[in-house]
C-alpha cells in the first residue's frame, strides 16, 4: 500500500498537470491571458504583436477588420459585425491597446506573465485597465453569433492607442476622421471601473485636465534682505491662495455634499526656483524667477470662464508681476456649448436599454458617476454622441495604474454574459434617439 506522502505527491502531480492542460487550452481565459502578454505598456508600447491576435480572434467569427494609423506606428483596430439595416445609427464599443508601466520588483507576480491563482486571479497590468473589456467585446459576439443572433444595427469594437498619455494620437483623431464620420455612430460604450461593491459602476462624463504653470518675477537681492514684490514672495501668496480655494473645494467632499468627481480638484506637481550652485542652491540670494506647477481636473459642469478669471486675477495677476500658461486637455463644452456629459435618465432611450439590459443579468447599477480622472470618451462626447464609460467588475478591488492589478477569472467570464445582453438589447433598439451633433 502507497504511503501518505506518495498520494500526496501523486496528488500534487495531477494538479500541476491539469493546471498546466487548462492553460494550454484555447477558452475565453486563456485569451484573455494571452492578450494580457503583449506588451503594450508605455514608453514603449508594441502594438503589432497585440493587433495581430486581435484580427486573428475577430477573423475567427467572421467580423471585417481594418487598421487605420493617424500616425506612424500607432494603429487604431475597427472590427465590425454587420446589421440588417445598416442605415440606422451604429453601435461602437470601444477599448486601448496601451497600459501604463509596471514596477516588476513591487508585483507578487510578473505583471506580464497573466498568471492566474488557485482562487482565480489573473494578475497584469491591464487585467482591469482595460484589456478585460477588448476581450470580452469578442467574446460576447462569438457567443451571440454561436446561438444565430443577428444585429439590427451595425456593430463596431475599435482598440485605439495613447490612451494612457492623453489620447492625442489616437482616439482625438480618430473621432473627427472622416473614417470615424463614415461610421455614422450613435452611441458608444467605452471603459469604466471596478467596483468594490455589488453594484456595477457605470460613468456619464469625464473630469477635464488642465496643466497650469504660474511665474513670478522679481529683483534678485541678498538672503538677508527684507523688500516687497520679490518672485518667491509673490509666487508664496499665489500658493496660499490656490491652496485655500482647494481646501473649500475638499470641504465639500469631506461633508458628504459632492464626490471627489464633482468638484474641482488643484494640486500642487512641482516647485521651481533658486539660485543653483556647484554643491545645490544659493542660499544667500534672493532668486529673480519662481514657478510652480498645478494638476486641475475639471468636472464637466465646472464654468471654465470663472475659474480662468480667477486664475488671472487672484492666483497669477500681473499687478504682481505674474504669468500663467494653461494647457487645456479636453473640452467643457462641445461645439454648440452644451455641457458635455450623458444623459442618465428616460429622456435617453440608450440609457433605459442600457439599464434594463444590466439588470436582465442579474445586475444591478450604481449611481451613475462622472470619472475622476479621464478616458477617451471625452472626444466623443464633445461630437454630440452619447457614452457610457462601463467595466462589468463588481466585488473587485480598484487597481488601476496599482501594483498587482488582477481580476478574477469568475468576474471576466461573468462580464462576458453582461456584454451579451447589453450588445443584443442595443443593436436591437430599432426607435429614433434625436440627438443633434
Amino acid at each position: 500500500m502507497a504511503s501518505p506522502l506518495l498520494w500526496t505527491l501523486f496528488l500534487i502531480s495531477i494538479i500541476f498537470f491539469l493546471k498546466s492542460h487548462a492553460e494550454q487550452e484555447d477558452t475565453p481565459i486563456t485569451r484573455f491571458q494571452q492578450y494580457l502578454r503583449f506588451r503594450t505598456d508605455h514608453p514603449n508600447p508594441n502594438y503589432t504583436a497585440a493587433v495581430s491576435f486581435l484580427i486573428n480572434q475577430a477573423q475567427s467569427i467572421n467580423l471585417s477588420t481594418r487598421t487605420i494609423e493617424f500616425v506612424p506606428g500607432k494603429p487604431v483596430l475597427l472590427l465590425t459585425w454587420l446589421g440588417s439595416n445598416p442605415k440606422l445609427p451604429s453601435l461602437l464599443f470601444n477599448s486601448h491597446l496601451d497600459s501604463v508601466p509596471a514596477e516588476a520588483d513591487k508585483w507578487i507576480h510578473p505583471p506580464f506573465s497573466a498568471h492566474r491563482t488557485d482562487d482565480g486571479r489573473i494578475y497584469a497590468r491591464g487585467a482591469q485597465d482595460d484589456k478585460c473589456i477588448g476581450v470580452q467585446y469578442l467574446e460576447s459576439i462569438k457567443n451571440l453569433k454561436s446561438r444565430g443572433f443577428s444585429p439590427l444595427r451595425t456593430v463596431h469594437i475599435s482598440y485605439v492607442p495613447e490612451e494612457e498619455i492623453g489620447g492625442f494620437d489616437g482616439m482625438e483623431k480618430f473621432a473627427v476622421s472622416s473614417e470615424f464620420a463614415e461610421l455614422n455612430v450613435g452611441f458608444v460604450v467605452d471603459e469604466g471601473q471596478a467596483s468594490p461593491g455589488d453594484e456595477y459602476r457605470v460613468f456619464y462624463g469625464d473630469r477635464t485636465p488642465w496643466e497650469l504653470v504660474i511665474r513670478a518675477e522679481g529683483i534678485p537681492g541678498h538672503g538677508a534682505k527684507l523688500y516687497d514684490d520679490g518672485a518667491m514672495e509673490n509666487l508664496m501668496k499665489s500658493v496660499e491662495l490656490i491652496s485655500r480655494f482647494r481646501e473649500t473645494q475638499f470641504d465639500f467632499v469631506k461633508a458628504g455634499k459632492a464626490a471627489n468627481s464633482e468638484v474641482i480638484s488643484v494640486n500642487p506637481v512641482y516647485l521651481k526656483a533658486g539660485t543653483a550652485s556647484n554643491t545645490g542652491f544659493v542660499m544667500n540670494m534672493q532668486p529673480s524667477e519662481a514657478e510652480a506647477g498645478y494638476d486641475l481636473r475639471l468636472p464637466p459642469m465646472a464654468d471654465p470662464y470663472a475659474l480662468k478669471k480667477r486664475i488671472a486675477e487672484e492666483w497669477a495677476p500681473s499687478i504682481r508681476n505674474m504669468t500663467y500658461t494653461i494647457k487645456e486637455k479636453g473640452k467643457l463644452r462641445d461645439h454648440l456649448g452644451r455641457v458635455i456629459m450623458t444623459s442618465t435618465d428616460d429622456s435617453n432611450p440608450w440609457w433605459s436599454i442600457f439599464k434594463k439590459a444590466v439588470e436582465a443579468t442579474g445586475g444591478k447599477l450604481a449611481k451613475p458617476e462622472i470619472l475622476l480622472s479621464s478616458t477617451d470618451a471625452r472626444y466623443i462626447r464633445s461630437l454630440g454622441i452619447q457614452v457610457l464609460g462601463f467595466s462589468p467588475m463588481i466585488n473587485t478591488p480598484v487597481l488601476v495604474h496599482d501594483h498587482n492589478e488582477f481580476l478574477k477569472d469568475t468576474v471576466f467570464m461573468k462580464g462576458i454574459e453582461v456584454y451579451e445582453s447589453v450588445i443584443s438589447a442595443l443593436c436591437s433598439f430599432d426607435g429614433v434617439y434625436d440627438q443633434v451633433i
